[in-house]
């Protein structure tokens, strides 16, 4: 490699004109990153403790060589690096070399020989060859420390890892954020590759990328379904674990952050990345803008808890080169070690003030830059975490909450990680919302192992976990300091998720399959909650037995209070074969097959079917909670509890097993419809008696045992009688005119 040898430049700063939105000169503390002038960049980058950061442009020397010009920035000031690099333009890979103590038990592990990407980065580009060069400490030929203190590492790293790019992020489209409201969202989860990979219609040149995701046929597919917000796995440029690398895999799902502001460049068409890191941002931006005008919301999974650099000896990249105590949970006491509650060897730590400065400014950059209209936070409780405790009311979850453009978008919590105390499912913020795993929990229980439990001679849990979740999870979200807490749709209600069993496996397997990733099946949940209906496995059609159970899991989504979130490939069960955690398969066991057999296609429809109900009456969507009192002058109750004799149920019968069934009559509240739903929990067909209500007749609107939604015609009178199937749901609906 050659080199231009370092010079020192002072900074420039454009004060004689005025600045475009996207060029003005930000070298200074608050402002990090990038920013292109038409003469050349401002550059400012955080080293608080080094003694030299160098700025290093790459360029390629015909033989495919690497040259490097560097040039010495100004500072420190306030911990920040500071310069204006004349002559440089979008296209241009670059990085840095930090100067200073190599200290690793002090937690200090400066290295100029490695080559950082920009934590602020908007553009990566490379190959990553993980070797020895890779890591800042010596390491043998199985990347493993060499036996004692650590000693510095000086074999290069630039040839061997991804660079950061100086991107154009100019875009002539419109960018913004949709706005549906709450009561109207339906929560839909994609990869960006699984969704299309086989998509029927997409183009084969735009299978597994932004593009095809926004091409009409996935569009299309999406609108039919009744889909008004995409919340994809990560898009962030990502790199693969070094264990997941040993065995000749790929971090499929994404979970691995290298760059926190730059798009992950191999979901992006091959055109896109035969141009650059400016075309991949531009095929980004153009997929928010084709979803935004199909009235669809884009929602990015986001990573702020950890990052790629793994454990305490991982390889250096980027965050770990500019300074350990910058950004990392450094072991009480014992700065050379890391505090880890993600599982992934090192923790973002919160309490710090780079560290929230640059979540907020990426998240900042995606909703305003690209258009995004909300984001879910991977183990959002390590981003709330002060030491070993969590705090609901965190600086950083107050800051994002608060800020102009933040508080407007979709905030989104999985509200757990691995820590002390790590499950804090309701306890995030307003107007924050959270996955709500007691939802997923209680409605597998109720309809798939308390099922196998009573089959096998034994006593079921009882109903008051279901009706809790039905009525929108209360428990957890009606507190708070503002009457009412955050509300219903603050539970983001699921059955299933990217990382579990899909619906299809729920109803097929006893235990997980995960053979394929190489890890004797110990990885993944034990706790699936699933049954398998008497057969581990598929069966060729899928069992009537098992297609009741998985219309009965999706009803449940669909009628409860809350936010429903479907995973994408549900609506046709798609299978996994088993594998509930097929994070590093990226082929056709994650892809979703698109062939559709003809329960698939019932299945499909009867999904839509119910959405389309969901959409058309609000009776399904209430925006507060119940009371079991009459509202608006209302002669009904919001709420009526009502045993299967059709009398309003005794407080005792909650507590009982023998009793899975009841009937949950809803007032439309002279708005809307009034709706019955009834549920027969047990594993015998059981009589019905409908109650009295307005005193109006109720229609069928829908039945779990029939495949297929099929123009229902029956009506039945208050104090008539039905015999409902077993484990089953019935839905009428009744005009309050």
């Amino acid at each position: 490699m050659t080199q231009i040898l370092t010079h020192r430049i002072e900074p420039k700063r454009y004060t004689a004109r005025a600045p475009e939105p996207t060029a003005q000169s930000r070298t200074h503390a608050s402002q990090l990153g990038v920013f292109v002038h038409p003469d050349g960049i401002d550059v400012a980058v955080t080293a608080a403790l080094a003694s030299q950061v160098e700025f290093c442009a790459i360029d390629f020397e015909p033989d495919g060589s690497l040259r490097e010009r560097r040039y010495a920035l100004n500072g420190p000031q306030l911990g920040v690096w500071t310069g204006f690099i004349p002559g440089i333009r979008p296209g241009q890979r670059y990085g840095f070399r930090v100067h200073g103590r190599w200290d690793p038990a002090a937690g200090m592990r400066h290295n100029p020989a490695k080559l950082l990407l920009d934590p602020y980065g908007r553009g990566v580009a490379g190959e990553y060859d993980l070797g020895p060069a890779c890591y800042s400490h010596e390491v043998d030929d199985e990347l493993q420390p060499v036996p004692g203190p650590r000693k510095i590492n000086e074999l290069d790293s630039a040839p061997y890892v991804p660079h950061s790019v100086v991107v154009d992020d100019t875009y002539n489209g419109e960018v913004g954020p949709l706005h549906t409201p709450w009561d109207r969202t339906v929560i839909y989860e994609a990869h960006v590759r699984g969704l299309t990979m086989n998509m029927p219609g997409v183009p084969m040149h735009l299978r597994g990328t932004y593009a095809g995701l926004a091409h009409p046929a996935t569009i299309a597919h999406l609108q039919r379904l009744g889909i008004t917000a995409i919340e994809l796995l990560p898009i962030h440029a990502k790199l693969p674990e070094p264990f997941l690398v040993d065995k000749g895999l790929d971090n499929y799902w994404g979970y691995n952050t290298v760059g926190f502001f730059a798009p992950e460049p191999s979901y992006a068409t091959k055109s896109a990345q035969a141009q650059g890191p400016s075309a991949v941002l531009r095929e980004v931006k153009g997929m928010v803008s084709l979803l935004h005008e199909a009235g669809i919301e884009v929602i990015l999974d986001v990573v702020y808890n950890h990052t790629c650099e793994a454990g305490i000896d991982g390889p250096t990249l980027s965050w770990r080169g500019f300074g350990e105590s910058t950004y990392y949970m450094q072991a009480p006491g014992n700065p050379g070690d890391f505090e880890d509650v993600t599982g992934c060897g090192n923790t973002l730590d919160f309490r710090l003030r780079r560290v929230i400065q640059m979540s907020l400014d990426s998240l900042r950059y995606w909703a305003q830059e690209v258009g995004v209209d909300g984001f879910r936070f991977d183990l959002a409780v390590a981003l709330g975490r002060q030491g070993r405790e969590f705090n609901s009311h965190h600086p950083f979850f107050v800051a994002m909450t608060t800020d102009p453009v933040l508080r407007t978008r979709k905030l989104i919590t999985e509200p757990w990680d691995l820590g002390h105390n790590g499950w804090r499912t309701g306890q995030f913020p307003s107007p924050m919302a959270d996955w709500n795993d007691r939802f997923r929990n209680a409605i597998r229980s109720f309809w798939l192992t308390d099922q196998r439990t009573m089959l096998n001679g034994h006593r079921p849990g009882d109903s008051r976990e279901m009706v809790t979740r039905l009525s929108g999870s209360a428990d957890l979200f009606s507190r708070g300091r503002v009457p009412g807490g955050r509300g219903t749709f603050a539970s983001i209600n699921f059955v299933t998720a990217h990382d579990g069993f899909t619906l299809h496996d729920l109803v097929t397997y006893d235990h997980k399959h995960n053979e394929a990733n190489r890890e004797d099946n110990r990885d993944g949940t034990n706790d699936n909650r699933s049954w398998n209906h008497g057969t581990e496995g598929p069966d060729t059609l899928l069992s009537k037995e098992r297609q009741k159970s998985m219309r009965n899991l999706m009803a449940t989504l669909l009628f409860s209070a809350g936010t429903p979130m479907l995973t994408a490939g549900d609506e046709i069960g798609r299978t996994q074969f088993g594998n509930n955690n097929p994070y590093c398969q990226d082929n056709s066991l994650s892809w979703i097959d698109w062939r559709l057999t003809p329960w698939q296609e019932d299945f499909q429809a009867t999904v839509s079917y119910l959405l389309r109900l969901r959409r058309e009456h609000r009776v399904f969507r209430p925006t507060g909670f119940f009371t079991g009192t009459p509202r608006n002058g209302d002669p009904l109750p919001d709420v009526t509890w009502i045993d299967r004799d059709g009398e309003e149920m005794p407080a005792w019968k909650w507590f009982e097993p023998s009793s899975r069934t009841f009937q949950m009559l809803r007032s439309g509240l002279g708005r809307d419809v009034d709706a019955l739903i009834l549920i027969n929990g047990l594993n015998k067909d059981t009589e019905f008696t409908f109650p009295v209500g307005r005193g109006r007749p109720f229609d069928l609107a829908w039945d779990s045992t029939m495949p297929r939604p099929n123009g229902f015609r029956e009506r039945k009178l208050p104090g008539s009688s039905i015999v409902l199937e077993a484990q089953s749901i019935r839905l009428y609906l009744s005009n309050p005119a």
